[in-house]
């Protein structure tokens, strides 16, 4: 049985973390989105929201203020693909949540209810300034894994800020193996699924459910009705240049449906073609080797190129450690203004940059004016820092999520203390907590 262990820290938050208020002053501000860091800058949070953040920011009287001391202040990190909360060990079925084999069920399937607060991911990616995070299930029997939730990653038992915000589908060669071993097969399959959630969405009496013998119960046609009306974003995982277009091309049969792109390798091949369907992408960051045959174009200069043709593009961890190491995105996004010097590359600049780990993410999925950035209206996660955010040594000091400041503790932080002066005798003794 997996056991969890809990500081008194987190103990302390155990139940729902009331939104607060405070005020960060003198901060290297940072809005999330795109534009430059601010000196001498301010951020105002009442009631778990922004309510101002810039320069010359007046702190309203009664806010309790936090002194940054010319500290870099930014939103958390937003990870645009994740499958934080639902795996502990991934090789053990117990602990592993992401994908279910053996269920009749594909589009229904819900993640929300299997994300655990206390997994420690959580934990760990929270000290490192992660703050909100995309969660997807993965595929099993279909090409649809099911519907993905957004999670803040709070020390409380109510991780879920948004449960069934998305539908996530395989399409390339993960979706042609799961639909029976080709492309044709996997749109097909697509394409029947969005006919019969049309047609049920128009008389759902009349739809026939015939159980696992069916190509889409009465759950999985209930589920699709929101995404084949353009309310629940469609995100499909495509890799090739040639499969981008293919899904692109879908919005000609389904004009309402609100596709975002995953993965996008070889999108920079086809930047203007998805600029001009107004398609989102959260792409993988670095892919600069032919890992398969349909990444053949992979450069690391493709979220350069697709930004430059107008593509929103945010920083995802599809199929890179999803389940634990979300804080690798801001090395990532790092590495993509370093690419910048590199003659003939193209990368982005700081600005560009952390806002495709923090606001363009959320913009991807239609939830910009929720979350991100650090403009009015935005939950309030904020992250101080002890450098330049982007810069591989730099450390979250204090992170607030929905205003809350949370413990940084983890179980790494717990074995540093445990070893930093090791002594002679006997071994040590277990974690009493």
């Amino acid at each position: 049985m997996k056991r969890f262990l809990l500081t008194a820290a987190a103990l302390a938050l155990a139940g729902p973390a009331a939104a607060q208020n405070v005020a960060i002053t003198n901060a290297r501000l940072v809005i999330g989105d795109g534009s430059a860091p601010i000196d001498g800058g301010t951020v105002v949070i009442r009631d778990g929201k922004v309510v101002a953040a810039g320069a010359g920011v007046a702190v309203p009287s009664g806010v309790p203020v936090v002194d940054a001391r010319g500290a870099w202040v930014s939103p958390g990190i937003f990870a645009g693909f994740s499958r934080l909360g639902i795996v502990e060990v991934d090789a053990v079925d117990g602990t592993n949540d992401a994908s279910a084999n053996g269920s009749p069920f594909h589009a229904a399937i819900d993640i929300a209810p299997a994300v655990n607060w206390r997994t420690s991911a959580i934990s760990l990616n929270r000290a490192e300034g992660v703050t909100r995070a995309l969660v997807a299930p993965d595929t099993a029997g279909s090409i649809f894994a099911g519907q993905g939730a957004i999670i803040d990653l709070g020390a409380d038992p109510n991780p879920v800020s948004r449960p069934r915000a998305f539908q996530f589908i395989e399409y390339g060669e993960a979706g042609a193996g799961n639909a029976g071993g080709s492309r044709p097969a996997a749109l097909a399959m697509l394409r029947n699924a969005l006919f019969e959630a049309r047609e049920y969405a128009r008389n759902p009496a009349r739809f026939v459910d015939r159980g696992k013998d069916a190509f889409l119960t009465r759950l999985d046609a209930e589920a699709l009705v929101p995404v084949i009306t353009g309310k629940v974003p469609l995100l499909v995982h495509v890799e090739s240049a040639t499969d981008i277009l293919v899904i692109l091309d879908l919005k000609r049969e389904f004009p309402a449906l609100n596709i975002v792109l995953v993965g996008a390798t070889e999108g920079w091949m086809v930047a203007k073609e998805i600029a001009a369907a107004k398609v989102p992408v959260i792409a993988t960051a670095l892919a600069d080797l032919p890992a398969s045959f349909e990444q053949l174009a992979a450069t690391q200069s493709n979220i350069g190129r697709m930004r430059a043709a107008g593509v929103v593009v945010g920083i995802g961890m599809l199929n890179d450690n999803d389940a634990h190491q979300a804080r690798l995105v801001k090395q990532y996004a790092g590495n993509l203004v370093a690419l910048n010097r590199i003659p003939g590359a193209a990368g982005l600049d700081w600005g560009a940059a952390f806002a495709a780990i923090s606001s363009k993410p959320a913009e991807a999925l239609g939830m910009g004016n929720e979350f991100g950035s650090l403009r009015p209206g935005r939950r309030g996660d904020v992250v101080i820092w002890d450098g330049d955010p982007l810069e591989l040594g730099t450390a979250a000091t204090s992170v607030y999520i929905d205003g809350v400041e949370q413990p940084l503790e983890n179980r790494q932080t717990r074995l540093r203390q445990r070893y930093w002066k090791p002594t002679e005798g006997a071994l040590p003794k277990a974690y009493d907590r």
